[in-house]
């Protein structure tokens, strides 16, 4: 699985890096069709704290799936994305 990160108005530093790495590596655990994963990563402008977005669009046969999450930081974003895209995955490979 090709996985492509984008950020928009920041750089993510290192440990982001490899933390989304060690994340999504772990979906092809739960399905193994999926072709690439990208990840944006935004700060939202608003005065919340929780203005930290991740947003995961998995490119499966079929529809796409696609998982937007926004939290305190990008690692809490990006770890609620990955649950939920493993849920989804999940019912996915169990109606194949």
């Amino acid at each position: 699985m090709k996985i492509t990160v984008q950020s928009i108005g920041l750089t993510p530093h290192e440990p982001l890096e490899s933390h989304i790495d060690k994340k999504v590596s772990k979906l092809d655990t739960f399905y193994d069709k999926i072709q690439e994963c990208k990840v944006f990563l935004k700060v939202e402008n608003n005065s919340d704290k929780a203005n930290k977005t991740a947003e995961l669009i998995l490119a499966v046969p079929g529809d796409d799936i696609v998982v937007k999450k926004t939290t305190t930081s990008f690692e809490e974003s990006l770890d609620l994305c990955v649950d939920t895209a493993k849920k989804l995955l999940i019912k996915k490979k169990e109606m194949a």
